[in-house]
């Protein structure tokens, strides 16, 4: 079969699955679940052969659009916890106790922004 059209059944079905609410779990996933779905992504380059983004780069794309999407929507109800420092340049962190609140959304978004300022 030709490479877009297994590189095009990947990302339309395969990728979508593996996708469904990233940003709520992946964070929270250890070193041994990423690296079984980085597994999944590497068989599926050989089947295509084609380069196919890492789950990695899946899952920072998608929390910087649905973070964004949240920082633009005032009536958000997240929205105020994307608090801007008085410099105007950097979000707020979240000071967090547990390693469970610190690999959620929130702070993984604040945290991804920070490296994009």
């Amino acid at each position: 079969m030709d490479s877009r059209i297994l590189c095009n059944f990947y990302r339309c079905t395969i990728e979508s699955i593996l996708t469904g609410c990233i940003t709520a779990w992946y964070g929270s996933c250890t070193v041994l679940n990423r690296k079984a779905l980085q597994r999944v992504v590497k068989t599926a380059q050989n089947i295509t052969r084609t380069e196919l983004p890492s789950m990695e780069d899946l899952y920072s794309q998608r929390l910087r659009k649905k973070a964004l999407r949240i920082i633009k929507d005032p009536h958000h109800p997240s929205h105020k916890l994307f608090c801007l420092l008085p410099s105007g340049k950097r979000y707020r962190s979240m000071r967090t106790k547990t390693t469970r609140l610190r690999d959620s959304f929130i702070p993984q978004a604040i945290r991804l922004k920070h490296l994009n300022c």
